[in-house]
């Protein structure tokens, strides 16, 4: 199986830990690389797209659960699973969080969707 090539937002922290995305022909995936169950949330292309939309405009995806928690009363976390696959749970916390959504909101993932742009004739 080829290894995957992650991209992380534009707006990560230096070092690696981050939420990271990539491509395959079985769908677009999420990880996070400080996550120590090191689970990974596959999504369909459309799914993914409808995730940057969501997240641009500010609304509530709808093809994955985004859910921000608290732990120990102090250390926020979000959990992010697909609604296809619930089994499977990123964890972050809220700066990384807030990391990939300005990326998202700058573009910075907007390449994992163009086979889904409608082209026009020429």
């Amino acid at each position: 199986m080829k290894q995957l090539a992650w991209q992380r937002s534009s707006y990560c922290a230096q070092g690696d830990s981050c939420l990271h995305v990539s491509a395959s022909a079985t769908g677009i995936h999420l990880t996070e690389s400080s996550d120590p169950t090191g689970s990974i949330v596959t999504v369909a292309p459309a799914a993914f797209a409808s995730l940057l939309t969501a997240l641009k405009s500010g609304t509530r995806p709808e093809a994955l659960q985004v859910v921000f928690t608290q732990e120990d009363g102090t250390k926020a976390s979000v959990r992010i699973q697909s609604t296809d696959a619930p089994g499977t749970v990123v964890t972050t916390d809220r700066q990384k969080w807030e990391a990939f959504t300005l990326g998202v909101r700058a573009g910075d993932f907007d390449h994992f969707t163009v086979a889904l742009q409608p082209h026009c004739p020429a």
